[in-house]
């Protein structure tokens, strides 16, 4: 994924720290005591032959990661009164729009799993019809069985992929194997290693080094964590989540702790490459939820069948270098030389979800303010 090889939004990843407060703003529990409010949310009865020339739709999605000419494409397409594409950042601002109450107008969003999960839980999302999306057919195995929302209950996987270390093969003496390469550098690296700042993905190596879940909310694990994580802050170049690319193309930084498709390995002339380390690393998703509150509910069915076409869904993949989780669209993509889009959706599944851990998200925020404030 290039989060970020253009100038758009902050990667959908990126954007995790206020989901517990996000959540609780609306009364957000945890994930368990969740599953409760999920369960009341009954699906409407839907007509597959309403008048979509009736219907209009309002999508809430990142700068730059749809095709800009899709709301003239879908009026043609699906023949719906309008299509009005309103943009968010971040996951949080997404989750502004969509917890303040009310009818937010949203009928369909672009948010990351965890986030999915979250409004769910708060019984804000339509159930997804499957006979309503034929195009589901084309979606990867693999894409049913992501752990937020198994069997895609709730939501339509839209893009996928996982974090590792990106590296530069023609200034390190050794390839990075282990979460503990960038945790504990040797003295060659030291001081040109970079980890990310975002609460999640910063103690993502730090728990996977130690063996524990990126997913634990256990008091003594986070601890150690942290532990680990104050002692690898001397010898790091810096906390970057956004241009770590530009900072081993230059030479400055060896490692970095990165997403595969931000990782920019297609740059034959730099030696950039990708690994993800043995102890394992994460599976993250961005997804597409329909708004139980929307009144165009045939018509957001309609819309996420149309970009499961093969044709469109490919966009994604060819534009943006972010996988899709689309069989039938990446059979149609032919990666660039040195492309991540090449990783196996089974080697993806053996990335573990992030969750949402609802009120304990904030034991996250906490060990992020603590590890970068000192």
């Amino acid at each position: 994924m290039s989060r970020f090889r253009f100038t758009r939004r902050l990667p959908a990843v990126v954007a995790v720290a206020g989901l517990a407060l996000a959540v609780a703003a609306c009364g957000g529990e945890s994930s368990s005591s969740g599953a409760g409010s999920a369960a009341k949310a009954e699906a409407d009865q839907l007509n597959p032959n309403a008048d979509l020339s009736k219907q209009s739709l309002t999508v809430t999605v990142w700068d730059g990661y749809t095709p800009e000419e899709l709301p003239v494409k879908v009026k043609e397409k699906l023949k719906v009164t309008d299509l009005k594409v309103t943009l968010h950042a971040t996951n949080e601002e997404a989750m502004t729009k969509l917890t303040a109450g009310g009818d937010s107008g949203i009928d369909v969003a672009f948010v990351s799993g965890q986030y999915a999960q979250a409004l769910n839980e708060q019984g804000l999302l339509e159930p997804i019809h499957p006979e309503l999306i034929p195009n589901l057919s084309n979606l990867y195995p693999e894409a049913t069985q992501l752990s937020y929302d198994k069997g895609n209950k709730y939501s339509v996987p839209y893009t996928w992929g996982t974090t590792g270390i990106c590296y530069r093969s023609d200034l390190v003496k050794a390839e990075p194997k282990s979460w503990n390469d960038i945790l504990n550098p040797p003295s060659w690296a030291d001081k040109k290693v970079t980890m990310m700042t975002t609460e999640r993905w910063l103690a993502l190596p730090a728990l996977k080094s130690l063996g524990y879940s990126v997913n634990t909310d256990k008091d003594d694990e986070i601890a150690k964590a942290k532990e680990l994580l104050l002692k690898a802050k001397p010898h790091l170049l810096n906390y970057d989540d956004t241009t770590f690319g530009d900072k081993l193309k230059s030479g400055e930084a060896v490692m970095v702790e990165a997403w595969d498709g931000w990782c920019p390995t297609t740059d034959e002339k730099q030696n950039i490459k990708f690994a993800v380390p043995k102890e394992g690393s994460d599976l993250w998703v961005d997804t597409m939820v329909i708004m139980k509150s929307s009144k165009n509910k045939e018509a957001a069915h309609a819309l996420i069948n149309y970009i499961l076409d093969p044709e469109i869904h490919s966009w994604a993949a060819e534009n943006i270098n972010y996988k899709v989780p689309n069989k039938a669209a990446m059979d149609k993509v032919n990666p660039p030389k040195g492309s991540l889009l090449g990783i196996k959706p089974a080697e993806l599944l053996n990335g573990e979800s992030i969750i949402d851990l609802g009120q304990a998200s904030t034991k996250y925020t906490r060990l992020s303010t603590e590890v970068t404030a000192q």
